[in-house]
């Protein structure tokens, strides 16, 4: 009967669960890393939907005080939400007074590089006044 030893009482696949073990915690790592990336990408983007309808709200509520300072307002509670104001536009007409904003929140930083923006839009309105 016939061994596959080699000098020294080694078989010719000693350390090889070692190797499959390296590779196979590598791969684990490389989702993991991948799966948080994908869910600072998901938060990012509620983040962005949240600010959107808070400054889009913000900024209906101040059409009736004063409609110049809606999107001051608008970029105001953006701001205080981690995102950046990039586009208001304030619909005045007869039937409908509304406010669309649109804004970013950064994507998480260090996961995966070069993602870009959250982004997202809102409109809220028409407000009317208290009785």
């Amino acid at each position: 009967m016939r061994h596959a030893r080699r000098s020294g009482g080694r078989s010719r696949d000693a350390g090889a669960a070692t190797i499959w073990l390296v590779a196979l915690l590598g791969l684990v790592g490389l989702a993991a890393t991948a799966a948080l990336g994908v869910a600072g990408a998901v938060a990012a983007r509620h983040r962005a939907e949240s600010a959107a309808d808070l400054a889009a709200l913000a900024a209906a509520g101040r059409l009736l005080l004063d409609p110049g300072e809606a999107c001051a307002e608008a970029a105001a509670i953006a701001s205080a939400q981690g995102a950046t104001l990039h586009s208001c536009a304030i619909r005045a007409d007869a039937l409908e007074d509304s406010v669309l904003v649109e804004v970013s929140v950064p994507s998480p930083i260090g996961l995966i590089p070069g993602l870009p923006p959250a982004r997202a839009r809102a409109r809220a309105g028409p407000v009317t006044a208290p009785f």
